[in-house]
């Protein structure tokens, strides 16, 4: 499929995803029943008489579903858990909050809102907090989708300050997530999921991610969301991992596809200080603002990222398994500590990313940590890959070190019709003196990167 074809279909789709299920999405044509702190379980759930329990008042609702309506206030200690229901809505009061302090998770995942093999389910507008543990057992979540279904809409909400604070240096066994969505089944997927306008911050995530579509999930959408200060991966489209076992492991089916992240904005994701990324003494810079670990199908367009480790990264973990038919177009990644584009595996035994497309976005400023590592960085097994019309900008004042490609691995197959072009180089060195690595070699000026590598022949270098 052309990129033009690409962004199109799946943008349209998107986009009349969002239309039925935004912020402002309404309530569910049905009954309705209404909750409030002050309330209690005896009443019969009316505007003027509430329940107390949102819980109670989802189990009053029937088979037949509708829309239960929490009043601002605090819900100490209590869950949601929607399972095997259709055309349920959960509609939130400004200032109606779900708070698990003190609430013990179960082993396991398990969310303060869980969503189970459910179809034609809308939550939105209700804040997520306090729900934590220090047990490598337990994984906490704000909002947990699994299972199967369609129809999924998550909007307006606002999930903070929660997560797993066990402290074991160099661990990956903690995990917490802030919204996560795991298509479980190898023989229906999640579809027509909506993650839109929520805000997550200040999440303790261990070796997890804080916005998640893993597994057997076809056909979503994540826009306009808010994703600040949190010490893993921002947004990530996961597949390949044991999400769904056996024979359909390393299949199309286990992997997220089929999606757009679109329009959001990506704050300080930062991995120092996170136990599970502590390694031989010192803290790995490591985590991502946007991440495509496995996806395929996937369209990352119109984001901001902005003071993460990593901008955005493409690139698969699995040695089985790949990343692919992936557009990144018109982001702009500022700030990055590490590198502000990476694409292909971090070292020999990961999986390849091709059918990459990369065009029309702003890399500016990026290695902050001034380590000498790139703006833009081409890992193992990139091929059959287009990057084309970028503006690749180094502040550094010192060393403008605007690519590095790593010195291939594996097949010629795995390596091949990568394509750079057209793009606008700048740093604050003058002409001559940036420094671009080629297969493991550096060049010093766009004109002997050129001449060892035959790319960026319509690209420019300016110096600022």
């Amino acid at each position: 499929m052309s990129v033009a074809r690409r962004i199109t279909s799946i943008a349209t789709i998107a986009a009349v995803l969002v239309g039925l299920s935004g912020p402002g999405a309404g309530a569910h044509p049905g009954r309705a029943l209404y909750v409030s702190p002050r309330g209690s379980d005896a009443a019969p759930g009316t505007a003027r008489h509430p329940l107390r329990t949102p819980q109670v008042a989802l189990d009053r609702l029937g088979p037949a579903g509708g829309t239960v309506r929490l009043a601002a206030g605090r819900y100490a200690g209590q869950r949601i858990v929607i399972a095997g229901r259709t055309h349920v809505t959960v509609l939130g009061a400004a200032g109606a909050v779900l708070d698990g302090a003190g609430l013990r998770p179960p082993d396991g995942q398990s969310g303060m809102v869980e969503i189970r093999d459910s179809s034609d389910v809308t939550v939105s507008g209700l804040t997520v907090t306090g729900y934590r543990t220090t047990s490598t057992a337990k994984v906490p979540i704000g909002i947990f989708v699994t299972g199967s279904g369609r129809s999924i809409r998550l909007a307006g909400n606002h999930v903070h300050h929660l997560g797993n604070d066990n402290g074991t240096l160099g661990s990956f066994d903690m995990n917490a997530h802030g919204i996560a969505v795991y298509g479980t089944s190898a023989a229906r997927s999640l579809s027509d999921v909506t993650i839109t306008g929520n805000e997550l911050d200040h999440l303790v995530l261990g070796a997890s991610e804080t916005l998640v579509l893993n597994g057997n999930v076809d056909g979503w959408a994540v826009t306009g969301n808010v994703i600040h200060d949190n010490n893993n991966i921002g947004i990530d489209a996961i597949g390949f991992e044991d999400t769904i076992t056996g024979p359909a492991r390393f299949t199309d089916v286990n992997r997220a596809r089929h999606g757009l992240i679109a329009h959001n904005r990506v704050t300080r994701i930062v991995s120092e200080g996170n136990p599970a990324y502590w390694d031989d003494g010192s803290w790995c810079n490591c985590a991502d603002g946007i991440y495509v670990d496995g996806g395929g199908s996937i369209v990352i367009a119109d984001n901001r990222v902005d003071a993460s480790d990593i901008g955005i990264e493409v690139a698969s973990e699995w040695k089985q398994g790949r990343t692919n038919a992936v557009t990144i177009a018109g982001n702009t990644v500022t700030g990055s500590r590490y590198t502000g584009l990476a694409l292909g595996g971090y070292d020999r035994d990961r999986g390849e990313a091709y059918d990459i497309t990369v065009t029309g976005n702003l890399l500016r400023g990026n290695n902050t940590l001034r380590d000498g590592s790139p703006e833009m960085l081409l890992q193992y097994y990139v091929h059959d890959t287009t990057i084309t019309g970028n503006t690749v900008a180094s502040a550094n004042p010192d060393e403008a070190v605007l690519l590095h490609r790593v010195a291939p691995a594996g097949g010629a197959a795995k390596n091949a019709r990568l394509v750079l072009d057209h793009n606008a180089y700048a740093g604050r060195v003058p002409a001559g003196h940036e420094l671009y690595y080629w297969n493991g070699v550096g060049h010093r000026g766009l004109a002997a990167y050129r001449a060892a590598g035959g790319q960026d022949r319509g690209s420019t270098y300016h110096a600022k």
